[in-house]
């Protein structure tokens, strides 16, 4: 794509909403307040947490834009966005989270490297564009492929984003290439947010969406797809987002020894409330979101209001006049859950909210029992102050 990106371009930033809560200027993190993330089953494209590891590129025209597909194939293929638009569209509701979401909470119980998220770095978008599986036939890779007549096993994502930590080089992951050929796995080149095109924020003009995985493997700015023999070596697959247990640090760190991290962990968290909140006397709402990784729904929320001791069971809905069932056609299986329970608060109380997914997997309880040294995958049972006072709300 010679001539569309130019250094100077990326000094344009896009226009954002003043109720982000920035975490970073450079490259520029934010995320919404609790109140709005939980404001809509669709997150609004403004309250969609931004999460980049460099400067956010400028696609200014669109006509020249392309995307090669090649590697260990027999014939590469350059596909502009018309041949990608030509495809069968689909629409996919999927939430994305970041690995790092909670992160904050947990660099309270030991010091961790990263991104400062709260409980935001997460969002539920209607996703629109061409499977990578219908892609990956333009150039005679069968569906439900593991492994291509080369060698191949793997797809590659490479960006036009480029980041220091791959020493100004781009942004890459990957995926197996058994899960890009299964047009069940719902993998898109999405070309659509929401009903919209997508923003710059978001990855325009096109980006890689991989439902029930962290968000770090739905690669935005698609420059390249590879298909390649091992999975990628890029640092945000072997230098980063992977799960150490809490006796490993800086100095016995040996990246070799963990896989990536792809499906995301069974999470909930409340939103209703702030870490610290002052309630008036009487029942309280309390509301959040919960969600689990490889399209496993949600089996249960329950909701403690005495640290842990006892717990109520929390209804839960996606869309409003149609009953939740996990792991039914009626839900959306690679989407969020809201959950609402209410209580009397006593003059102080610790709430507590903990999910189990349909594989009966459930939060731990304890942020010490999952502490790592780079503050992912934070799980734990999520926990929020109150107390009954006169203070206005």
């Amino acid at each position: 794509m010679p001539g569309i990106i130019g250094p100077s371009d990326y000094s344009r930033e896009p226009s954002r909403h003043p109720c982000l809560k920035i975490n970073a200027k450079e490259p520029f993190n934010a995320e919404p307040t609790r109140s709005d993330l939980i404001s809509s089953y669709i997150t609004p494209v403004d309250f969609f947490y931004k999460r980049n590891h460099g400067p956010i590129p400028v696609v200014d025209d669109i006509e020249r834009y392309s995307v090669s597909v090649c590697g260990l194939i027999e014939n590469s293929k350059e596909l502009f966005m018309k041949d990608i638009w030509k495809l069968p569209k689909y629409t996919v509701t999927a939430t994305l989270q970041c690995a790092g979401n909670r992160r904050t909470a947990m660099s309270k119980s030991r010091t961790v490297k990263g991104v400062g998220w709260d409980i935001s770095a997460i969002g539920n978008a209607v996703w629109g564009g061409a499977k990578l599986a219908d892609v990956l036939k333009l150039v005679g890779i069968p569906y439900l492929t593991s492994i291509t007549q080369s060698g191949g096993k793997h797809v590659e994502f490479v960006s036009i984003d480029k980041c220091k930590e791959e020493k100004g080089g781009p942004y890459k992951a990957s995926i197996p290439l058994s899960q890009a050929t299964n047009p069940e796995a719902d993998v898109l080149l999405a070309y659509e947010m929401n009903g919209e095109p997508l923003n710059r924020d978001h990855g325009y003009p096109l980006r890689v969406v991989v439902p029930g995985v962290i968000g770090a493997r739905s690669v935005k700015w698609l420059d390249s797809i590879k298909i390649i023999a091992e999975e990628c070596q890029g640092f945000f697959m072997q230098k980063d987002y992977k799960m150490f247990p809490p006796t490993v640090n800086w100095d016995n760190i040996n990246w070799s020894t963990r896989r990536p991290q792809m499906d995301f962990p069974v999470q909930c968290a409340i939103c209703s409330l702030e870490d610290v909140s002052v309630v008036k006397h009487g029942k309280i709402t309390i509301k959040g979101y919960a969600v689990s990784g490889g399209g496993r729904g949600i089996e249960r929320v329950d909701v403690s209001i005495d640290g842990g001791k006892t717990w109520v069971e929390a209804t839960r809905y996606q869309r409003s006049g149609i009953p939740y069932i996990a792991d039914d056609a009626s839900s959306d299986k690679w989407a969020w859950v809201f959950f609402e329970a209410e209580a009397n608060i006593p003059q102080s109380a610790e709430i507590v909210a903990k999910a189990v997914d349909i594989a009966a997997n459930v939060q731990p309880e304890s942020i010490d029992s999952i502490w790592n040294l780079r503050g992912i995958l934070n799980t734990s049972w999520h926990r929020v102050q109150v107390r009954v006072g006169q203070a206005n709300l």
